[in-house]
């Protein structure tokens, strides 16, 4: 027997951990480690008559010496100072316990809280039980008192800020809060309304018997009663009209409880102007001390208004300006024009001017797109092989920012020549007939000037063209989608399934 020999060299084990392929399992980490005192350990293994290589086996009494002292060679943790001993107990409990890292960060004084069961609200289910724990998280009270008493609570704590330091975030709720007094809500524009949350001030009255004139501003009690001097005591709005009289309430024979006082989210004050505001009109005497009050001050008021209307005035110049048309006007009857301006909004598919019709007003288009159709007769065929005429409209053209139309309409008294649909949400700025009618000569003349009909030079070949390349690309559409359907029916090809899937 031959014997032959291998190459193979003998495999060499490397013991480095980084290196070495072989899967090796580790030990678990030991974590609390307990401190031993090796005095107490060794002081115990030197006991008398333990088991060691002299004797095989240890007598009674060194087992039981051994048993009631091997817990000394542990060293104890440090007890903290101050504690009482019940204490002590509980955070031993919670350490040793298999609470989670949260419960064991908190203070020693605190019981371990039990895990929160975790609700799915992904996974829809028809189970009531599975929506009851989420439905009783939500404490909100339906109660309109408790709301209001809510919503006064959380003004004064926003007031209590000075209108600079407010955050929009803060004056968004104190707008939203005044929306639920039916004062603010009927009374005041919500733009206004929003501008006059950033101004809104608290006023705070110490004493009982002190008088709040209202003439300097619209006062809201927010704590405390107050009575009124003269009646009416609340007007509201910058156009409302001047009281031609008051009538006193003081010293009236009225009985105590049919006596009036206003009470925490009634209203006093007006916003109109006065020569002297210092009168006992509109005024009030507290009646209660610490009394608090929301002012919203007339002189705020006219400047909020005033700020507003200068802006409007802005956006519908800059509008008319954007316009090609209105470039090279002069200065002044483009502020004529702009003041005869009001905004409006559509939603789509809105028939703004029919084809046929006079216009209703004169549209500068500011945001979205319109469509401006003409009609045009053809010969449809039936589905028995008869021909027959109809009028169909043909989508001639588009309306985006920065267009206007129907100048000439209003001004001449004449039907449009085309039908403008909007397709989008569109926000016009529009001159009414009457306002176009209060222009001056001079602007009706710039109008008639600047302007020609809405897509009036297109001719009626020009809308069979256009039909037609509309009719032939439909008709493409339609075949193209067809024979994609027929393939995909014949071959089995299903869409979004096997290795048709994304």
């Amino acid at each position: 027997m031959a014997l032959i020999e291998r190459k193979k060299k003998p495999q060499q084990f490397n013991w480095n951990v980084r290196e070495t392929t072989n899967i090796r399992n580790k030990l678990p980490a030991i974590t609390n480690a307990p401190t031993i005192d090796y005095d107490k350990l060794n002081w115990l293994c030197n006991i008398n008559g333990l088991k060691s290589r002299d004797s095989n086996q240890s007598t009674q009494e060194a087992h039981e010496v051994f048993m009631q002292n091997y817990k000394k060679i542990f060293v104890p943790q440090p007890a903290k100072v101050g504690l009482p001993v019940h204490t002590e107990k509980r955070v031993r409990a919670i350490t040793s316990s298999t609470a989670s890292l949260s419960n064991q960060a908190t203070s020693s004084n605190q019981a371990a809280q039990r895990p929160k069961k975790e609700t799915s609200v992904d996974l829809y289910t028809y189970n009531i039980k599975d929506y009851l724990p989420l439905l009783h998280k939500e404490r909100k009270s339906e109660d309109p008192k408790a709301i209001r008493g809510e919503n006064i609570r959380t003004l004064r704590r926003l007031l209590r800020k000075y209108p600079f330091e407010r955050t929009a975030a803060d004056n968004d709720k104190v707008y939203s809060i005044l929306l639920t007094f039916p004062f603010f809500k009927d009374n005041v524009d919500p733009a206004v309304l929003k501008e006059l949350c950033v101004v809104a001030q608290l006023e705070t009255w110490k004493d009982t018997d002190f008088s709040v004139y209202g003439k300097t501003g619209i006062y809201m009690v927010l704590r405390g009663e107050v009575k009124p001097v003269f009646s009416p005591y609340l007007l509201g709005g910058q156009n409302g009209v001047y009281p031609e009289s008051f009538l006193s309430l003081e010293g009236s024979d009225l009985k105590e409880e049919d006596e009036t006082y206003l009470r925490v989210g009634d209203c006093f004050g007006t916003w109109l102007h006065y020569e002297e505001p210092y009168t006992k009109e509109f005024s009030v005497v507290t009646t209660e001390p610490n009394a608090e009050f929301m002012k919203i001050s007339a002189n705020d008021y006219k400047r909020v208004i005033t700020q507003i209307k200068q802006r409007e005035h802005t956006e519908k110049l800059n509008l008319l300006l954007s316009c090609e048309q209105y470039r090279m006007w002069p200065k002044q009857p483009l502020i004529s024009v702009a003041d005869s301006i009001d905004w409006i909004s559509y939603p789509p598919n809105t028939v703004l001017v029919s084809e046929g019709y006079k216009s209703p007003f004169i549209g500068f288009i500011r945001l979205g797109e319109c469509h401006v159709l003409r009609q045009v007769d053809v010969l449809v065929t039936l589905k028995n092989g008869k021909k027959e005429q109809r009028t169909k409209q043909v989508v001639m053209g588009r309306l985006g920012p920065s267009d206007s139309f129907a100048e000439i309409s209003l001004l001449l008294d004449e039907p449009v020549t085309c039908s403008i649909v909007t397709a989008s949400d569109v926000e016009l700025g529009v001159v009414r007939p009457e306002k176009l009618k209060n222009l001056d000569d001079v602007t009706q003349q710039l109008f008639r000037q600047s302007n020609t009909r809405t897509f009036g030079d297109l001719t009626k070949e020009d809308i069979q063209n256009e039909y037609l390349q509309q009719e032939l690309k439909r008709e493409w559409n339609e075949f193209k989608h067809a024979e994609v359907l027929e393939v995909i029916n014949a071959y089995g090809v299903r869409p979004g399934y096997g290795k048709w899937a994304k």
